[in-house]
């Protein structure tokens, strides 16, 4: 399979840039898609059987297609010395070598950074862990992990109900980092010639995530509470359940928006009351005027409201499911859903939409240039491009050495 792009007007920041990836789950394989959505060539390094989140169900099922778009693969048994060879082989020809598995697991391979850069002096080496070196160095981490023991559970849930976020946040920004390292360790790399060794760590990430709760208690003495439980510093900053049952949320955080928004919705007697005059006096009775917010709206509707909102200036949100975002306006308009090809289980060859990563360049969206990949299909290519002649990939398969 042939690298080629889609448009040759669009910014590819890292043509030219190869990456080898020996990835699974989500981390890794998000800092080798954002290095691959610039423009690198990226080869996932697969197990003989294929990454074990190609056969995942259920919540899983989005995770091969979304986060190894771009990319070529190859299958190889690295538990064999032949297959670790040619692993080995993939590494050496790699500006940037991206892991994401348990601390020392690589190293029986040769496939740790010490090893690879001993070869390579400008090899750059991006390594995703549960933590940094430390203490915890040797644990199991998992997103939900490091959730619950990095205060973001405690944050998310009700007060004794640790809940933890509804995504993969730790791991995907986790993965972005990674690759935001990389992208450092480029530039520097093309100052002194030499490369080095990045960590991302889920731990460090989640403390990142929830550093503005701790700085807040190191500057005023005040623990912060959980979201369902904390003391809002707006008013009106909150979910309205409506006509029919439909859900919006709707927020006014200044005294001017607050004035505004009384005009909008026709709420005269509100702005006028003196006890209401300033964000903190509604601050102060806030359990009050949401009730009297919410009687208020309840006959009204959630488009009513959203057009309202809307020509006003004022912060609102319909309540969303990620199903509805397949439908959203915005997105469609601005080309943030494209199609991608499946390539794997009953639905392989099926097109779907996904989401684009989130900044332009030049103006421009990064494309899907190669849909994720069916398994083991850019192996006859790659192995030759590292001097494998036809002859000894034929071998390797036969030997199930490669896929």
């Amino acid at each position: 399979m042939k690298h080629t792009t889609v448009d040759s007007g669009v910014p590819q920041p890292l043509k030219g840039l190869r990456v080898v990836e020996f990835t699974h789950m989500v981390m890794g394989p998000t800092c080798g898609m954002l290095l691959a959505d610039m423009g690198a060539e990226v080869i996932k390094v697969e197990p003989i059987d294929g990454e074990g989140t190609r056969r995942l169900l259920g919540a899983g099922a989005g995770f091969f297609p979304m986060f190894n778009r771009n990319k070529k693969s190859i299958g190889v048994d690295l538990r064999q010395p032949e297959g670790a060879e040619v692993a080995r082989r993939l590494a050496h020809s790699a500006d940037v070598v991206v892991e994401n598995f348990k601390p020392g697991a690589l190293k029986k391979f040769g496939l740790d950074y010490a090893s690879l850069s001993a070869r390579n002096a400008r090899l750059i080496y991006a390594s995703h862990k549960g933590f940094l070196p430390g203490p915890y160095a040797l644990r199991t981490a998992l997103d939900e992990v490091v959730q619950m023991m990095g205060g973001l559970a405690y944050m998310t849930g009700r007060p004794g109900d640790p809940i933890r976020a509804g995504t993969s946040v730790n791991d995907i920004m986790g993965g972005l980092f990674g690759a935001i390292g990389v992208l450092g360790a480029l530039i520097q790399r093309g100052i002194t010639g030499r490369g080095m060794e990045v960590q991302s760590a889920l731990f460090e990430n989640n403390v990142f995530l929830v550093g503005q709760h701790m700085l807040q208690y190191a500057v005023t003495g005040e623990a912060a509470r959980p979201m369902p439980d904390r003391v809002n510093p707006w008013a009106v900053y909150d979910v309205f359940t409506v006509r029919d049952g439909e859900q919006i949320f709707l927020a006014a955080v200044s005294d001017a928006q607050w004035r505004t928004m009384c005009d909008a919705l026709g709420l005269q007697d509100l702005k006028d009351d003196p006890a209401l005059a300033t964000n903190n006096d509604r601050v102060r009775v806030r359990p009050q005027l949401l009730q009297t917010l919410r009687e208020r709206l309840a006959h009204r509707s959630v488009a009513e409201l959203a057009a309202i909102f809307e020509q006003a200036g004022l912060p609102f949100a319909p309540i969303r499911r990620p199903e509805d975002l397949f439908e959203d306006p915005h997105l469609q308009a601005t080309g943030g859903l494209v199609d991608v090809v499946l390539p794997d289980g009953v639905d392989a060859g099926r097109s779907v939409k996904t989401t684009l990563l989130p900044f332009t360049l030049d103006g421009q969206r990064m494309p899907v240039r190669l849909p994720p990949p069916v398994f083991g299909s850019g192996t006859q290519e790659l192995l030759q491009g590292i001097g494998y002649s036809s002859e000894q990939v034929e071998r390797l398969r036969a030997d199930l050495l490669v896929a």
